[in-house]
């Protein structure tokens, strides 16, 4: 085998192993973490911990606005409120949030979830704001400005729902499951397809799935995506905050769960170029009185309001402020075009969908399908409750 001559992407190591024992895969077998024999940890997990001891991860959004961080720490007594976790900080100028000669980050705890790579009745995942040394919420987070929206905001009960697709990779950054040389057939029986040939690493989805229930987010569904190696899970609907904060608690599982199999998960909106799928993650809306009988009367006005902020709305779907979108909403391939606002309905190529069932029952939601696959679900949030019910 030649592995010589491969461009290696941003910040991933290529390993090159002249043979791949045990019967592993050649593209696992590019990734240490897939070349670990994991049933060793099984023994060390079923040791007992002592009952006033809590293994607490703590995870935060880093200075990208897209990839999250995480560290680990001890509890001594088991907490029963969420401010029972102590605020933590980390070293900022590793994570592009802070200078080195200034460094301390905060971490506020916000929310917990059950940790599935620990099983235990009292081992968490801690889900955390950044702040700076003066108390001022970072640059990267978006979650400050969401809190305070949804606030003001309450009376009407906004509900979210957000569909994220993600694209499976090997080692090498190409599709995983895609041929060495060569591409795979054209689009059409990848979409929810079964099938050896039209599906590729089912057991990562159903893992990362039922880690996501484990955890006590609200997934309410998965599916293989149009492109081979793209998937999609579904989380809420939440009510305020609940979706963003298990959006990104499951994103964080999901990167988790790939180390186990050395494939790498990206959540870039257009990762092949050509005729080819891109990813997004589209958000479903609603207020109370858009889900009362007639309610498609809030949901038209809810859409002539976004007509007018289409340009703002672009700046917070992507956290590039649109560019990484401009390579996703061409106006092909599901897409609207990203210089015009559009809506219909079961219109998938508009920029705002009204579902089918929606326009016959006369109320429900809006789907917002500008979202890029790697936004920031509290800027989306933020951005649909400040347009459509505070009227920013």
């Amino acid at each position: 085998m030649n592995h010589q001559g491969v461009n290696s992407g941003p910040g991933i190591a290529h390993y090159r192993p002249d043979d791949v024992e045990n019967g592993m895969s050649t593209v696992l077998g590019y990734s240490p973490n897939a070349r670990i024999d994991k049933t060793l940890l099984e023994k060390f997990l079923r040791l007992p911990l002592p009952e006033d001891r809590v293994q607490a991860t703590y995870i935060w959004i880093d200075g990208t606005g897209e990839n999250v961080r995480a560290k680990d720490r001890t509890i001594i007594g088991v907490p029963t409120s969420i401010k029972d976790y102590p605020i933590w900080n980390f070293d900022g100028s590793s994570t592009y949030q802070a200078e080195g000669s200034n460094s301390d980050v905060y971490l506020y705890p916000v929310a917990t979830y059950k940790d599935p790579f620990r099983p235990g009745a009292n081992n968490v995942l801690v889900l955390c704001e950044t702040y700076k040394h003066n108390k001022e919420p970072t640059e990267s987070n978006k979650r400050h400005a969401c809190a305070e929206a949804m606030s003001r905001a309450a009376d009407q009960k906004p509900w979210f729902g957000i569909e994220q697709e993600y694209t499976l990779l090997d080692m090498d950054n190409r599709p995983f499951g895609w041929p060495t040389n060569g591409f795979p057939g054209p689009q059409g029986p990848y979409y929810c397809g079964v099938g050896a040939n039209r599906v590729f690493a089912r057991e990562l989805v159903e893992a990362h799935y039922r880690a996501c229930l484990y955890a006590g987010i609200d997934v309410s569904g998965t599916n293989a995506e149009v492109m081979p190696a793209q998937w999609e899970f579904q989380v809420g609907p939440g009510e305020g905050m609940k979706c963003a904060d298990d959006l990104w608690v499951a994103r964080y599982i999901l990167h988790r769960i790939a180390e186990e199999y050395g494939i790498v998960v990206t959540l870039d909106p257009k990762p092949m170029p050509g005729n080819w799928n891109g990813a997004g993650a589209h958000c479903n809306f609603s207020t109370l009185t858009m889900r009362q009988d007639n309610g498609i009367i809030e949901i038209e006005k809810a859409i002539d309001k976004l007509s007018k902020q289409h340009v703002r709305h672009i700046q917070a779907y992507d956290p590039k402020g649109g560019q990484d979108n401009m390579r996703r909403l061409t106006g092909h391939h599901e897409t609207s075009s990203i210089h015009d606002f559009s809506a219909g309905v079961a219109n998938r190529g508009a920029s705002i969908r009204i579902p089918r069932g929606v326009a016959e029952d006369k109320k429900g939601y809006l789907e917002d399908r500008r979202p890029s696959s790697n936004c920031d679900p509290y800027a989306v949030c933020n951005a649909l409750v400040r347009t459509c019910i505070l009227d920013e």
